[in-house]
Protein backbone atom coordinates (compact mmCIF):
# COMPACT_ATOMS: atom_id res chain seq x y z
CA UNK A 1 0.00 0.00 0.00
CA UNK A 2 0.95 3.62 -0.37
CA UNK A 3 2.35 5.58 2.72
CA UNK A 4 -1.39 7.11 2.40
CA UNK A 5 -3.28 4.69 1.48
CA UNK A 6 -5.60 5.00 -1.67
CA UNK A 7 -9.60 4.65 -1.15
CA UNK A 8 -9.14 0.80 -3.22
CA UNK A 9 -6.16 0.02 -1.26
CA UNK A 10 -7.84 0.54 2.05
CA UNK A 11 -10.81 -1.52 0.22
CA UNK A 12 -9.18 -4.18 -0.83
CA UNK A 13 -6.83 -4.22 2.68
CA UNK A 14 -10.33 -4.48 4.77
CA UNK A 15 -11.16 -7.29 2.72
CA UNK A 16 -8.07 -9.57 2.84
CA UNK A 17 -8.51 -8.96 6.62
CA UNK A 18 -11.91 -9.80 6.89
CA UNK A 19 -11.16 -13.02 4.54
CA UNK A 20 -8.45 -14.32 6.60
CA UNK A 21 -11.08 -13.95 10.01
CA UNK A 22 -13.80 -15.82 8.75
CA UNK A 23 -11.85 -18.42 6.52
CA UNK A 24 -8.37 -18.79 8.72
CA UNK A 25 -6.14 -17.18 5.86
CA UNK A 26 -6.10 -16.12 2.53
CA UNK A 27 -4.14 -19.11 0.74
CA UNK A 28 -5.89 -22.14 -1.18
CA UNK A 29 -3.95 -24.68 0.91
CA UNK A 30 -5.98 -27.50 -0.24
CA UNK A 31 -3.19 -30.95 -1.18
CA UNK A 32 -3.75 -31.66 -4.98
CA UNK A 33 -5.10 -35.37 -4.67
CA UNK A 34 -2.52 -38.37 -4.78
CA UNK A 35 -2.93 -42.07 -4.64
CA UNK A 36 0.20 -44.05 -2.43
CA UNK A 37 1.72 -47.02 -5.30
CA UNK A 38 4.84 -47.81 -3.23
CA UNK A 39 6.17 -47.87 -0.23
CA UNK A 40 9.24 -48.89 2.48
CA UNK A 41 11.16 -47.35 5.19
CA UNK A 42 11.45 -43.75 5.16
CA UNK A 43 9.44 -44.24 1.16
CA UNK A 44 6.30 -43.74 0.18
CA UNK A 45 5.40 -43.11 -3.58
CA UNK A 46 2.42 -41.30 -4.33
CA UNK A 47 1.30 -40.48 -7.94
CA UNK A 48 -0.71 -37.63 -8.34
CA UNK A 49 -4.50 -37.87 -9.72
CA UNK A 50 -4.79 -36.68 -13.44
CA UNK A 51 -7.72 -34.25 -14.08
CA UNK A 52 -11.11 -35.38 -15.66
CA UNK A 53 -10.17 -32.51 -18.35
CA UNK A 54 -6.67 -33.34 -19.24
CA UNK A 55 -5.35 -36.73 -20.58
CA UNK A 56 -2.26 -38.03 -18.97
CA UNK A 57 0.33 -38.66 -21.73
CA UNK A 58 4.48 -38.87 -21.59
CA UNK A 59 7.07 -39.79 -19.54
CA UNK A 60 6.61 -39.98 -15.74
CA UNK A 61 7.94 -37.25 -13.92
CA UNK A 62 9.37 -37.83 -9.58
CA UNK A 63 9.59 -35.35 -7.69
CA UNK A 64 12.17 -36.06 -4.75
CA UNK A 65 12.04 -34.23 -1.92
CA UNK A 66 15.31 -32.82 0.72
CA UNK A 67 15.16 -34.44 3.65
CA UNK A 68 14.19 -32.26 6.73
CA UNK A 69 11.90 -30.18 4.10
CA UNK A 70 8.21 -31.23 3.79
CA UNK A 71 6.49 -32.96 0.11
CA UNK A 72 4.74 -29.05 0.14
CA UNK A 73 8.03 -27.81 -1.48
CA UNK A 74 6.28 -29.04 -4.31
CA UNK A 75 3.03 -28.22 -4.15
CA UNK A 76 2.93 -24.93 -1.65
CA UNK A 77 -0.63 -23.89 -2.90
CA UNK A 78 -2.80 -23.42 -5.66
CA UNK A 79 -1.68 -21.66 -7.71
CA UNK A 80 1.80 -21.67 -6.98
CA UNK A 81 1.92 -25.46 -6.98
CA UNK A 82 4.57 -26.94 -9.61
CA UNK A 83 2.50 -30.78 -8.91
CA UNK A 84 -0.70 -28.56 -9.83
CA UNK A 85 1.13 -27.15 -12.96
CA UNK A 86 2.38 -30.92 -14.09
CA UNK A 87 -1.17 -32.29 -13.37
CA UNK A 88 -2.49 -29.58 -15.94
CA UNK A 89 -0.44 -30.18 -18.46
CA UNK A 90 -1.11 -33.95 -18.45
CA UNK A 91 2.37 -34.97 -17.13
CA UNK A 92 2.27 -37.89 -15.35
CA UNK A 93 3.44 -36.97 -11.94
CA UNK A 94 5.13 -38.89 -8.52
CA UNK A 95 6.59 -38.14 -5.72
CA UNK A 96 8.64 -39.91 -3.17
CA UNK A 97 8.60 -38.56 0.45
CA UNK A 98 9.93 -39.65 3.83
CA UNK A 99 7.27 -38.85 6.67
CA UNK A 100 8.65 -38.15 10.10
CA UNK A 101 12.24 -38.84 11.15
CA UNK A 102 12.74 -40.17 15.06
CA UNK A 103 15.32 -41.33 16.96
CA UNK A 104 14.51 -44.69 16.13
CA UNK A 105 15.81 -43.66 12.66
CA UNK A 106 19.61 -42.03 13.92
CA UNK A 107 21.29 -44.94 12.57
CA UNK A 108 20.22 -43.95 9.14
CA UNK A 109 23.07 -42.06 6.72
CA UNK A 110 22.85 -41.39 3.46
CA UNK A 111 23.20 -44.37 1.71
CA UNK A 112 19.44 -45.17 2.55
CA UNK A 113 18.14 -42.76 0.22
CA UNK A 114 21.02 -43.14 -2.25
CA UNK A 115 20.87 -47.10 -2.74
CA UNK A 116 17.44 -47.17 -1.38
CA UNK A 117 14.46 -44.46 -1.68
CA UNK A 118 15.64 -42.91 -4.85
CA UNK A 119 15.89 -45.92 -6.93
CA UNK A 120 13.30 -47.74 -5.53
CA UNK A 121 11.00 -44.81 -5.71
CA UNK A 122 12.17 -44.72 -9.87
CA UNK A 123 12.03 -48.35 -10.59
CA UNK A 124 8.05 -48.17 -8.70
CA UNK A 125 7.03 -45.05 -11.18
CA UNK A 126 8.54 -46.52 -14.33
CA UNK A 127 6.64 -49.88 -13.28
CA UNK A 128 3.56 -47.80 -12.54
CA UNK A 129 3.86 -46.14 -15.92
CA UNK A 130 4.11 -48.63 -17.89
CA UNK A 131 7.68 -49.24 -18.26
CA UNK A 132 8.44 -45.40 -19.46
CA UNK A 133 11.72 -44.07 -18.63
CA UNK A 134 11.51 -41.15 -15.76
CA UNK A 135 12.36 -37.61 -15.32
CA UNK A 136 13.58 -37.16 -11.77
CA UNK A 137 13.04 -33.68 -10.43
CA UNK A 138 14.99 -32.93 -7.55
CA UNK A 139 15.35 -29.82 -5.32
CA UNK A 140 17.83 -29.11 -2.77
CA UNK A 141 19.51 -32.03 -0.71
CA UNK A 142 16.89 -33.95 -2.66
CA UNK A 143 18.90 -32.84 -5.96
CA UNK A 144 21.79 -34.39 -4.55
CA UNK A 145 20.22 -37.49 -3.66
CA UNK A 146 19.18 -37.92 -7.16
CA UNK A 147 22.32 -37.26 -8.63
CA UNK A 148 23.89 -39.24 -6.37
CA UNK A 149 21.56 -42.44 -7.24
CA UNK A 150 21.68 -42.03 -10.54
CA UNK A 151 25.63 -42.01 -11.11
CA UNK A 152 25.78 -45.25 -8.75
CA UNK A 153 23.43 -47.37 -10.73
CA UNK A 154 23.53 -47.08 -14.89
CA UNK A 155 20.39 -49.32 -15.26
CA UNK A 156 17.81 -47.00 -13.49
CA UNK A 157 15.07 -46.45 -16.24
CA UNK A 158 15.96 -42.53 -16.21
CA UNK A 159 15.30 -39.79 -19.15
CA UNK A 160 16.81 -37.41 -17.54
CA UNK A 161 17.80 -35.52 -14.46
CA UNK A 162 16.65 -31.87 -12.97
CA UNK A 163 18.58 -30.16 -9.91
CA UNK A 164 17.08 -27.09 -8.75
CA UNK A 165 19.22 -25.02 -5.68
CA UNK A 166 21.64 -27.90 -5.00
CA UNK A 167 25.12 -27.48 -3.69
CA UNK A 168 28.10 -28.79 -4.88
CA UNK A 169 30.63 -26.67 -3.93
CA UNK A 170 29.46 -25.15 -0.27
CA UNK A 171 32.84 -22.73 -0.14
CA UNK A 172 30.76 -20.67 -1.92
CA UNK A 173 28.13 -20.54 0.68
CA UNK A 174 28.42 -16.92 2.02
CA UNK A 175 26.05 -18.51 5.45
CA UNK A 176 29.17 -21.04 5.86
CA UNK A 177 31.88 -18.63 4.90
CA UNK A 178 32.53 -16.95 8.45
CA UNK A 179 32.20 -19.80 10.34
CA UNK A 180 34.51 -22.20 8.17
CA UNK A 181 37.68 -21.46 10.54
CA UNK A 182 35.26 -22.11 13.46
CA UNK A 183 34.60 -25.82 11.96
CA UNK A 184 37.87 -27.05 12.80
CA UNK A 185 38.13 -26.31 16.13
CA UNK A 186 34.18 -27.05 17.68
CA UNK A 187 36.18 -29.92 19.92
CA UNK A 188 33.61 -32.67 18.70
CA UNK A 189 30.85 -30.83 20.47
CA UNK A 190 28.58 -30.26 17.51
CA UNK A 191 29.20 -34.58 17.20
CA UNK A 192 28.30 -35.21 20.69
CA UNK A 193 25.26 -32.81 20.46
CA UNK A 194 23.73 -34.58 16.89
CA UNK A 195 24.50 -38.11 18.59
CA UNK A 196 22.98 -37.44 21.78
CA UNK A 197 19.56 -36.08 20.29
CA UNK A 198 19.95 -38.86 17.45
CA UNK A 199 20.08 -35.66 15.14
CA UNK A 200 19.23 -32.63 14.48
CA UNK A 201 15.63 -31.92 15.69
CA UNK A 202 12.85 -29.97 13.43
CA UNK A 203 13.21 -26.65 15.75
CA UNK A 204 17.24 -26.55 15.04
CA UNK A 205 15.95 -27.03 11.02
CA UNK A 206 13.47 -24.70 11.31
CA UNK A 207 15.68 -21.93 12.93
CA UNK A 208 18.71 -22.35 10.53
CA UNK A 209 15.88 -22.04 7.31
CA UNK A 210 14.55 -18.49 8.75
CA UNK A 211 17.85 -17.95 9.55
CA UNK A 212 19.17 -18.56 5.44
CA UNK A 213 16.88 -15.00 4.65
CA UNK A 214 17.36 -13.31 8.12
CA UNK A 215 16.40 -10.17 6.44
CA UNK A 216 13.45 -11.09 4.98
CA UNK A 217 12.54 -12.73 8.11
CA UNK A 218 13.12 -10.03 10.10
CA UNK A 219 11.40 -7.02 8.12
CA UNK A 220 7.95 -10.03 7.57
CA UNK A 221 5.80 -8.09 10.11
CA UNK A 222 5.90 -4.44 8.57
CA UNK A 223 6.21 -6.09 4.68
CA UNK A 224 2.79 -7.94 5.82
CA UNK A 225 1.39 -4.71 7.21
CA UNK A 226 2.06 -2.51 4.28
CA UNK A 227 0.83 -5.30 1.83
CA UNK A 228 -2.13 -6.17 3.49
CA UNK A 229 -4.35 -4.91 0.25
CA UNK A 230 -2.13 -7.67 -2.07
CA UNK A 231 -4.05 -10.99 -1.69
CA UNK A 232 -1.41 -12.85 -3.46
CA UNK A 233 1.67 -11.89 -1.66
CA UNK A 234 -0.07 -12.42 1.58
CA UNK A 235 -1.21 -16.46 0.29
CA UNK A 236 2.19 -16.89 -0.97
CA UNK A 237 3.47 -15.69 3.10
CA UNK A 238 0.87 -18.13 4.61
CA UNK A 239 2.21 -20.79 2.15
CA UNK A 240 5.99 -20.36 2.79
CA UNK A 241 4.94 -20.32 7.19
CA UNK A 242 3.22 -23.63 6.26
CA UNK A 243 5.76 -25.15 4.65
CA UNK A 244 8.83 -23.79 7.64
CA UNK A 245 6.70 -25.23 10.41
CA UNK A 246 6.18 -28.60 8.63
CA UNK A 247 9.68 -29.23 8.63
CA UNK A 248 11.23 -32.63 9.77
CA UNK A 249 14.66 -33.36 11.04
CA UNK A 250 17.65 -35.56 9.93
CA UNK A 251 18.80 -39.01 11.08
CA UNK A 252 21.68 -38.26 13.74
CA UNK A 253 24.14 -40.20 10.82
CA UNK A 254 23.06 -38.60 8.19
CA UNK A 255 24.00 -34.80 9.44
CA UNK A 256 26.77 -36.21 10.98
CA UNK A 257 28.06 -37.17 7.35
CA UNK A 258 26.43 -33.77 5.65
CA UNK A 259 27.93 -31.92 8.36
CA UNK A 260 31.95 -33.86 8.23
CA UNK A 261 31.71 -34.41 4.59
CA UNK A 262 29.83 -31.53 2.60
CA UNK A 263 29.92 -28.88 4.99
CA UNK A 264 34.12 -29.90 6.46
CA UNK A 265 34.72 -31.52 4.17
CA UNK A 266 33.59 -30.51 0.82
CA UNK A 267 33.71 -33.30 -0.94
CA UNK A 268 30.85 -33.44 -3.38
CA UNK A 269 33.14 -30.63 -4.88
CA UNK A 270 35.79 -33.27 -6.77
CA UNK A 271 33.10 -35.03 -8.32
CA UNK A 272 33.19 -38.34 -6.25
CA UNK A 273 31.16 -39.95 -2.70
CA UNK A 274 32.34 -42.69 -1.11
CA UNK A 275 29.99 -44.77 0.51
CA UNK A 276 29.27 -48.23 1.47
CA UNK A 277 33.04 -49.18 0.87
CA UNK A 278 32.62 -48.33 -2.71
CA UNK A 279 32.95 -44.87 -4.64
CA UNK A 280 30.52 -43.04 -6.62
CA UNK A 281 31.87 -41.01 -9.53
CA UNK A 282 29.52 -38.39 -11.40
CA UNK A 283 31.17 -38.84 -14.11
CA UNK A 284 29.03 -41.86 -14.81
CA UNK A 285 26.03 -40.28 -15.24
CA UNK A 286 25.25 -39.89 -19.06
CA UNK A 287 21.34 -38.98 -18.94
CA UNK A 288 20.64 -35.24 -19.21
CA UNK A 289 21.06 -33.35 -16.77
CA UNK A 290 19.53 -29.69 -16.23
CA UNK A 291 19.80 -27.25 -13.25
CA UNK A 292 18.26 -24.22 -12.08
CA UNK A 293 19.95 -21.80 -10.09
CA UNK A 294 18.39 -19.15 -8.00
CA UNK A 295 20.03 -16.04 -8.30
CA UNK A 296 19.46 -14.75 -4.71
CA UNK A 297 19.60 -17.94 -3.07
CA UNK A 298 21.64 -17.73 0.15
CA UNK A 299 21.33 -21.47 0.92
CA UNK A 300 22.49 -22.61 -2.68
CA UNK A 301 23.98 -19.15 -4.21
CA UNK A 302 24.97 -19.95 -8.57
CA UNK A 303 28.19 -20.66 -8.04
CA UNK A 304 27.57 -23.52 -5.55
CA UNK A 305 25.28 -25.04 -8.19
CA UNK A 306 27.35 -24.12 -10.85
CA UNK A 307 29.85 -26.18 -9.85
CA UNK A 308 28.23 -29.12 -10.68
CA UNK A 309 28.30 -28.53 -14.37
CA UNK A 310 32.33 -29.63 -14.36
CA UNK A 311 31.80 -33.04 -12.88
CA UNK A 312 29.48 -34.07 -15.18
CA UNK A 313 31.91 -34.41 -18.52
CA UNK A 314 29.85 -37.19 -20.25
CA UNK A 315 26.28 -36.19 -20.13
CA UNK A 316 24.75 -32.72 -21.51
CA UNK A 317 23.94 -30.23 -18.90
CA UNK A 318 22.19 -27.40 -19.28
CA UNK A 319 22.04 -24.19 -16.56
CA UNK A 320 19.62 -21.71 -15.67
CA UNK A 321 20.00 -18.93 -13.93
CA UNK A 322 15.75 -17.92 -12.61
CA UNK A 323 15.40 -15.32 -10.01
CA UNK A 324 14.47 -16.16 -6.50
CA UNK A 325 15.86 -17.54 -3.31
CA UNK A 326 15.89 -21.07 -2.32
CA UNK A 327 12.57 -21.62 -2.10
CA UNK A 328 11.47 -18.94 -4.70
CA UNK A 329 13.16 -20.21 -7.16
CA UNK A 330 11.19 -23.89 -7.24
CA UNK A 331 7.50 -22.25 -6.14
CA UNK A 332 7.79 -18.59 -5.81
CA UNK A 333 4.92 -16.40 -8.26
CA UNK A 334 8.07 -15.54 -10.34
CA UNK A 335 8.67 -19.49 -10.91
CA UNK A 336 5.28 -19.47 -12.74
CA UNK A 337 6.77 -17.41 -15.96
CA UNK A 338 10.70 -18.78 -15.24
CA UNK A 339 11.46 -21.82 -13.30
CA UNK A 340 8.38 -23.74 -14.57
CA UNK A 341 8.22 -23.20 -18.40
CA UNK A 342 11.82 -23.63 -18.69
CA UNK A 343 11.37 -27.04 -16.95
CA UNK A 344 8.60 -27.82 -18.95
CA UNK A 345 10.70 -26.92 -22.30
CA UNK A 346 13.04 -29.62 -21.07
CA UNK A 347 10.64 -32.10 -20.65
CA UNK A 348 9.00 -32.05 -23.96
CA UNK A 349 12.72 -32.10 -25.60
CA UNK A 350 14.03 -34.90 -23.74
CA UNK A 351 10.57 -36.94 -23.62
CA UNK A 352 10.48 -36.53 -27.79
CA UNK A 353 14.12 -37.97 -27.85
CA UNK A 354 13.05 -40.97 -25.43
CA UNK A 355 10.15 -41.55 -27.92
CA UNK A 356 12.00 -43.60 -30.43
CA UNK A 357 13.54 -45.90 -27.92
CA UNK A 358 10.40 -46.89 -26.18
CA UNK A 359 8.73 -50.11 -27.28
CA UNK A 360 5.29 -50.70 -26.52
CA UNK A 361 4.34 -48.37 -24.35
CA UNK A 362 1.53 -49.33 -21.40
CA UNK A 363 -1.00 -47.10 -20.51
CA UNK A 364 -0.06 -45.40 -17.13
CA UNK A 365 -1.12 -46.67 -13.73
CA UNK A 366 -0.80 -50.39 -15.32
CA UNK A 367 0.89 -51.95 -12.33
CA UNK A 368 -1.43 -54.43 -10.82
CA UNK A 369 -0.02 -54.25 -7.09
CA UNK A 370 -1.14 -50.55 -7.12
CA UNK A 371 -1.97 -49.73 -3.00
CA UNK A 372 -4.02 -47.15 -1.54
CA UNK A 373 -2.97 -44.66 1.12
CA UNK A 374 -6.63 -44.47 2.87
CA UNK A 375 -10.15 -44.87 2.51
CA UNK A 376 -9.87 -41.64 1.09
CA UNK A 377 -8.04 -42.37 -1.58
CA UNK A 378 -9.10 -45.65 -2.11
CA UNK A 379 -12.21 -43.50 -3.24
CA UNK A 380 -10.61 -41.39 -5.34
CA UNK A 381 -9.60 -44.56 -7.49
CA UNK A 382 -13.26 -45.57 -7.94
CA UNK A 383 -13.91 -42.12 -9.67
Amino acid sequence: MDLIPKPDQVVSAASNLAHSLVYGGLADLRPMPRTLIDDGPLREVYHYRPQRTVRETGDPVLLVTPLAAPALCYDLRRGCSLIEHLVQQGRPTYLVEYGEISFRDRNLGMEHWINEVVPEAVRAVAEHAGGRPVHIVGWSLGGIFAVLAAADSASLPIASLTVLGSPFDVTQVPLIAPIRPLLDFDAGLITRAYRLLGGAPKALVRTAFQLSSISDHLTKPFVKLVSLDDAEYLAQLEAVERFTAAMTAYPGRTFGQLYHRMIKGNELVDGSWEIGGREIRLDAITVPVLVFAGNTDGIAPVNAVRALLPLLPNAEVRLEIVPGGHLGMLTGRAARGTTWPTLDEWLDEKSAAQTSKRADPKAIGSNPRRRYSSSATRGLAKK
